[in-house]
């Protein structure tokens, strides 16, 4: 999942070096029925980019912190 991101970000507008990179992961999850669900950011030396995962799809979204941690906590909440 996190290659696949690695592969969506432009070299030059979201990163100048891949040096330092961090992916963190807000949940992942493999759900009965439905597949892989899951949240994750990568910071780079340029921005921070927000991928969702859906089954075998990987999603670039227009995301910010604050939106990646109200989604991540409401999906955790309900899924205890």
């Amino acid at each position: 999942m996190a290659n696949a991101a690695l592969q969506a970000l432009t070299e030059g507008t979201d990163y100048d070096s891949i040096d330092g990179l961090t992916c963190t992961f807000g949940y992942l999850f493999d759900i009965d029925g439905h597949g892989l669900e899951g949240l994750f950011k990568i910071i780079t030396d340029k921005c921070t980019a927000y991928f969702a995962v859906r089954g075998d799809s990987v999603m670039r979204l227009n995301f910010t912190e604050e939106q990646f941690t109200a989604t991540k906590e409401t999906f955790l909440e309900r899924h205890k």
